[in-house]
């Protein structure tokens, strides 16, 4: 059975003809459906938990990595046996404005191929990543599908964030954002352990974890990160100077960030992060806020991505 989950409020300029043609297309198909609309933040967990209890074994989202973070979060945190999750068929049609997960399947705002892709297309089997931290003993977990980021990478999606009230829903927010965010960062003394082996007792500038390559708006922070390969792929800057600055800003997109000497290459399925400070994350741009410690762990073919 067929889930839709639509947030009407991404890409909402192209919104009318997308859903007419989907619904044009799903009638020919003679595709059996039920589609949710998500009304506030964190909706589509709550819309993808419920079509996953319900049987529904295809969940395809119209609209941008926020939405599709949130409906994964409500698939793993489902309940159902993990078998059957692991069939779960995701589907992507981009409307937002980084797609970053769909810049790694090459799906674009080319809303016909998405969709054409989506039913035509083959089954991929991806790994999830959970974010764990603890409140009051308590463990909370954030899955992620893209990256998760920490320091300036964090900040600059705050920064990102605060923009759209006043330049709107742009690609160059995540620019405008890392430069904001870099002239406020303050560094963080911070430990790292990948696959239990401590690599790093540092302070943190930036660090981002990836399951996929692409971040920000198609920043390959992780050229190497696949996600159907088992593994994350990541990177962990100390505070550099102006001069460094200055030498990674023309590799942002070119996926040569990780050559550069004074960027620390994190390959692992479980990394656990130290710090005795309150910590602000983005996982897929959405941010969370606690006190380390916390860990980042592999799920390995937790879904499968239909493209």
């Amino acid at each position: 059975m067929l889930g839709i989950i639509i947030n009407p409020k991404s890409g909402k300029r192209a919104f009318r003809a997308q859903r007419i043609y989907l619904w044009k297309l799903l009638r020919q198909r003679h595709e059996p459906f039920a589609y949710r609309v998500t009304r506030y933040a964190g909706h589509a967990t709550e819309l993808a938990r419920e079509l996953a209890e319900k049987g529904y074994d295809e969940i395809l989202v119209l609209g941008g990595d926020g939405t599709l973070s949130e409906t994964v979060n409500g698939l793993m945190r489902a309940d159902i046996p993990d078998s059957r999750r692991a069939q779960i068929r995701l589907g992507l049609m981009p409307r937002g404005t980084g797609n970053d997960w769909g810049r790694f399947w090459k799906l674009d705002k080319r809303y016909k191929e998405s969709l054409r892709r989506f039913f035509e297309g083959e089954a991929h089997p991806i790994d999830i990543g959970c974010l764990t931290y603890w409140r009051n003993g308590i463990p909370h977990h954030r899955y992620f599908i893209n990256s998760v980021g920490f320091g300036v990478d964090s900040l600059t999606c705050q920064k990102a964030e605060v923009l759209k009230y006043y330049i709107g829903s742009h690609h160059v927010n995540y620019l405008f954002g890392l430069f904001a965010a870099i002239a406020q960062h303050k560094s963080l003394q911070m430990t790292l352990t990948v696959d239990g082996t401590p690599v790093v007792d540092d302070l943190l500038f930036t660090m981002n974890i990836g399951n996929g390559p692409f971040s920000g708006g198609g920043i390959r922070q992780n050229p190497s990160a696949d996600p159907t390969d088992g593994i994350f792929h990541g990177m962990f800057v100390r505070k550099p100077s102006f001069r460094q600055i200055l030498q990674a800003l023309p590799h942002l997109f070119n996926g040569r960030l990780t050559e550069l000497p004074f960027i620390y290459p994190l390959v692992g399925k479980e990394i656990e992060i130290g710090c005795h400070k309150h910590l602000m994350v983005e996982a897929d741009g959405i941010l969370e806020n606690f006190i380390a410690p916390c860990k980042v762990t592999c799920i390995p073919h937790a879904l499968q991505f239909q493209c």
